[in-house]
């Protein structure tokens, strides 16, 4: 890759969203690195309080049932932010304050976190174990953070027998499984956080549903690289739904066209074949209803920041790098495995080795992407630029919310 340099220590921040029982995105989570802290936890509140605010619309705004929404934000909170009273007054009604978990339970503590309460904050306690030192606390809080990973079905079991007799909600963070995410739903908890939403839910000896087997011969015939106009408009032209989703996109601020596209051969002329199936994979994405809107949203971000950063690193060709993005997260919205989809559908082999082994110069801006995305910034590549990074972060969930309301309003 060309145009790198040193990774710079700054302020970066990530969101992970936190669900209900319905898979509805109900929150994010900040995820945030600074030069002072490198735990990807504390929340950086330097600044005024309108900058803030504009940080924090970008960082939680996103499409959800055609209509365009801020979700809360939840936000950890040091000891020294809690008891020196340096919080500055953010919206209590868009803000959840995470106490974090090695916190020192004292009189001043308290103190402030019933300062908070009277003020109408919600109140988390982060990555919680129970302990009878946290009775105070678990007597204040509204919302319990319970760390799921590592612990079996049993011990998560205990921790929620511990925490029945108090009025809280009960949130499970780090799922990682679906197996332990229905497990957390089964004992009660009404929020959920983690990865199970990016990896397949694999069920044994059961055939590919007929949904999802017609979305993936959609998806293979738009991948394969010998296709015509002619073929590629007929199969558009079969569904005039889709049809229509295709015109309303491509049309849309996301696609920043000066002029307005009405055929689907006149969108092949003027965008080209590979600007087509691009948009074409999009609305496939979207419209699984099958699958939180969620998932296709952290799909789109990822395909469209592997294409920002490209052309930022100055590569030219940059054709593939959304499309790796996206297919490199599309089985789990099919359910099937990574090396299954890759061997159904017809990928360079720029992409397959991108997706599945990293390699070369869209291998390794895929993977930044996706550690990026998860706050995973200790596993970024030594070399890169930070700032390109962050600010392709923040423009593609501005595009992938565009794109979402496109295809919505569609």
């Amino acid at each position: 890759m060309s145009n790198t340099r040193k990774l710079k220590k700054k302020t970066l921040m990530a969101r992970q969203p936190i669900f209900n029982t319905n898979m509805q995105t109900v929150a994010y989570e900040l995820l945030h690195r600074s030069d002072a802290n490198d735990n990807n936890a504390v929340f950086n509140f330097s600044g005024s309080l309108a900058t803030i605010d504009v940080l924090l619309n970008s960082y939680t705004s996103v499409y959800q049932d055609k209509h365009l929404k801020r979700l809360p934000a939840f936000i950890n909170l040091t000891y020294d932010l809690l008891v020196d009273n340096t919080l500055p007054d953010l919206p209590n009604n868009q803000i959840i304050l995470e106490i974090l978990e090695d916190v020192k339970v004292t009189d001043d503590l308290i103190k402030s976190v019933q300062a908070l309460r009277k003020k109408g904050y919600t109140i988390a306690l982060d990555d919680f174990l129970y302990d009878d030192q946290y009775i105070p606390l678990l007597k204040l809080a509204q919302i319990i953070k319970v760390d799921v990973l590592g612990m079996s079905f049993q011990q998560v079991t205990g921790q929620v027998e511990k925490l029945r007799p108090y009025k809280v909600v009960l949130l499970a963070e780090k799922i990682e499984t679906h197996e332990m995410y229905n497990h957390c739903k089964a004992l009660g908890f009404k929020l959920f956080q983690g990865y199970f939403l990016s990896k397949p839910k694999i069920i044994e000896n059961t055939k590919v549903e007929p949904s999802k087997l017609k979305l993936l011969s959609i998806i293979q015939a738009l991948q394969n690289p010998n296709i015509s106009n002619e073929e590629l408009e007929k199969l558009i032209l079969k569904d005039p739904v889709f049809t229509f989703k295709l015109l309303r996109i491509v049309n849309s601020s996301a696609n920043g066209l000066v002029c307005e596209i009405s055929s689907v051969k006149e969108t092949l002329n003027i965008l080209g074949v590979g600007e087509v199936k691009k948009w074409a994979l999009i609305i496939v994405m979207i419209s699984n209803e099958d699958k939180p809107e969620e998932l296709a949203t952290q799909l789109l971000i990822r395909g469209k920041m592997c294409e920002i950063v490209a052309l930022s690193n100055g590569i030219l060709d940059v054709s593939g790098y959304m499309i790796a993005g996206m297919i490199s997260g599309l089985n789990a919205m099919l359910d099937i495995e990574m090396s299954d989809l890759l061997e159904q559908v017809p990928l360079s082999l720029e992409i397959k080795t991108a997706i599945s082994e990293g390699q070369g110069d869209m291998g390794k801006i895929l993977y930044n992407t996706i550690n990026f995305t998860c706050g995973n910034w200790n596993k970024l590549s030594t070399g890169i630029d930070s700032d390109i990074y962050d600010s392709a972060y923040r423009e593609s969930i501005i595009w992938a919310s565009e794109s979402m309301g496109a295809v919505g309003q569609a």
